[in-house]
């Protein structure tokens, strides 16, 4: 954000490190933590578990994950970088996840999917976020108002994969809507409106699979190598949160090769209808080749040409003519051309 100087000119606002913060209890609740105790904090019993929301692009940043927590230079670089494919791995007692959602900021693509980087212990969770991101905001809403969110660091990371993973199924049964509404007006829309809004379903199913496709991967890394504070409970998750996963890769499938058969369809009813406007050209024109022939012939300027002096030549020529053109009629009928 900028702010205006006393010059006149603009600088750039600092924009805060930590977007939220709070301690789960344990039982489903929170309370709220600033920033200064987050510094010296330590947890009042085996059930508290601090959750921190961050802003990476904020001043001091690198700084403070440094310092904080028990990470390597390489793994801040990817909590940090904006090369940002989903993984999931494992250091010492840190589980560290780059995970993606769908982008439903205003003015944006859902395919634009939204990074989230997060690093976790059994005590500590730090979620980090370059752009504003709905699925941290829908997790401290059950902590806050409900009572009845996540209790452990393991159900928080679990809490916020499931709400992650939950909008995209929101962003694809769109499409597949969108997909039904388009079979069902074929007949009444213009072609190449269809076609193009066709294009846009396809490449935005490629683009979704882009970032799903590493997502179930990483997930899957996750299942088979869990850290031994994640509890029973969550591994489950973890597995039908793959389940969900992969039944989406399926269901862009689906959606896109019926968007490829709608396109295809549509392609062959342009093709079938540019083929009869030809046929139809190429009707009159046969029919009007021969007229022209014997018009041309009589137009031309030289001596001899026959029925210049008779009164009745013009009417004879009307008549041939009529004639020639009931011959094509009828040769064209016995073609079945027409």
């Amino acid at each position: 954000m900028a702010k205006r100087t006393e010059k006149g000119t603009t600088q750039t606002e600092a924009r805060p490190l930590m977007v939220f913060g709070c301690v789960l209890d344990g039982a489903g609740g929170c309370r709220a933590i600033g920033w200064d105790a987050v510094q010296d904090w330590h947890p009042a019993s085996e059930k508290e578990v601090l959750w921190l929301h961050l802003d990476r692009t904020a001043d001091g940043a690198a700084e403070w994950m440094h310092k904080a927590l028990p990470a390597s230079e390489a793994t801040i670089e990817v909590l940090l970088s904006n090369e940002t494919r989903p993984r999931v791995f494992r250091e010492g007692e840190g589980l560290v996840c780059v995970l993606r959602g769908v982008n439903f900021n205003p003015g944006d693509e859902p395919e634009d999917m939204i990074a989230m980087q997060v690093w976790a212990d059994r005590s500590r969770v730090v979620t980090l976020r370059r752009r504003r991101l709905q699925t941290p905001r829908d997790v401290l809403a059950h902590l806050e108002e409900r009572g009845d969110g996540p209790k452990t660091a393991g159900d928080l990371v679990m809490a916020l994969s499931k709400e992650l993973i939950g909008k995209i199924n929101l962003a694809i049964t769109g499409m597949n809507e969108r997909i039904d509404e388009l079979e069902a007006d074929a007949a009444d829309t213009k072609t190449d409106e269809m076609l193009d809004e066709i294009g846009g379903i396809r490449r935005t199913c490629l683009a979704f699979k882009r970032y799903i496709s590493p997502q179930f991967d990483a997930l899957m890394e996750l299942k088979q190598d869990p850290p031994d504070w994640m509890s029973p409970e969550n591994r489950l998750t973890t597995r039908e949160m793959l389940d969900r996963l992969h039944r989406y890769l399926e269901d862009l499938d689906v959606y896109k090769e019926s968007a490829l058969v709608l396109q295809d369809d549509l392609n062959n009813r342009a093709a079938a209808e540019m083929n009869r406007t030809m046929f139809v050209f190429s009707i009159i024109a046969a029919i009007f080749l021969p007229l022209g022939f014997v018009t041309g012939l009589l137009g031309i300027n030289v001596g001899g040409m026959p029925g210049v002096n008779s009164s009745g030549a013009f009417w004879i020529t009307v008549v041939v003519l009529a004639i020639i053109v009931g011959i094509e009629f009828m040769l064209f009928k016995l073609m079945k051309w027409l």
